[in-house]
Parts: C-alpha cells; sequence; structure tokens
C-alpha cells in the first residue's frame, strides 16, 4: 500500500477490526457469526484488510514492564550527516532495548523508544547508543506514567462515523 494512501473503512470493517482487537484469537467463523455475515464474506474482508495494510499483524502484544523493562523513555537523536540515517538506523536495530525509531522534522534527527530495566540500565543502554560514531548527540526524556496507551480504534471508528 502507499503510503497516505486513502483507505476508506466501512461500518463492516471498523466492527470487523473491534472483534478482533477485543478477541484476538477468535476464528474467522466465529466472526461471521457475531457479524451476521456469511463465513466468506468475513474472510473477504479481512484478506483486503491486510492486503491494503488496515491490519498489519496477528501477534501477540508484549508488555515490556510485564518481562521486566520498566523504565520506558524517548531519546531525540542528532546523527553525522556523513554516516546517514541507514547506518544509524543498523546500529539501533541491533540494540534490543530500542523499541522503535523515526525520523523526524526539527533540531534533532531521530526519535527513538527505549525500554530498560532500571535508570541505572537506561544509562547502561544509552551508552550502548551514543557509542556509534554516526550519532552525535543524544537528548533522554524518561516517561513517568503511561496516561494513553498506543492505539488506534479511536481512528477505525472516527474514518466510519
Amino acid at each position: 500500500m502507499n503510503a497516505g494512501q486513502d483507505v476508506q473503512l466501512d461500518e463492516l470493517d471498523a466492527r470487523l477490526i473491534q472483534l478482533l482487537a477485543d478477541e484476538p484469537r477468535i476464528g474467522v467463523l466465529e466472526c461471521s457469526r457475531r457479524l451476521g455475515v456469511a463465513r466468506g464474506t468475513a474472510q473477504a474482508r479481512l484478506d483486503k484488510l491486510v492486503e491494503r495494510g488496515v491490519i498489519g499483524g496477528f501477534g501477540p502484544e508484549i508488555s515490556p514492564t510485564a518481562i521486566g523493562f520498566a523504565v520506558t523513555s524517548f531519546v531525540t537523536l542528532e546523527i553525522s550527516q556523513r554516516h546517514g540515517h541507514d547506518a544509524v538506523t543498523a546500529h539501533l536495530a541491533a540494540i534490543p532495548e530500542v523499541l522503535e525509531a523515526h525520523t523526524i522534522t526539527g533540531a534533532s534527527d531521530l526519535l527513538c523508544r527505549i525500554v530498560a530495566r532500571s535508570n541505572a540500565d537506561l544509562q547502561r543502554v544509552i551508552d550502548q547508543i551514543v557509542s556509534y560514531d554516526g550519532i552525535r548527540r543524544a537528548s533522554t526524556i524518561i516517561a513517568l506514567a503511561e496516561q494513553i496507551p498506543y492505539r488506534t480504534l479511536p481512528l477505525i471508528h472516527s474514518t466510519t462515523h
């Protein structure tokens, strides 16, 4: 799917997505029963949502906190243009505690979400991140509490009303 492509969702798509979000282990047959549509319709809708990139996966959501990574932080990085984004991204991808990285506008070049077991462990992770020659500067913000978890269902509902 092309970035920025306008994907239209109808009420059935939204209901199917909500059902899968509420009960990720539900089967297509049960989805069709609950939605009041034929199994083939539910399967076709699901296939189309996956094909269009609306649904990106069916894997489990992992809680870093539940597996011992209690500290979440956001780090902005200024990189050396000589090294470029690809080399820095490869370095970051090799660090398990880097959960995501985005190219950004503004004074910095990348924004990363990272986790650590403790504040002392966070220092270790940051040291590992900045050990790469292509990273000139890092600025870290520690998250104290999650107020709104990552969510997309409100977007789905807003497109069908």
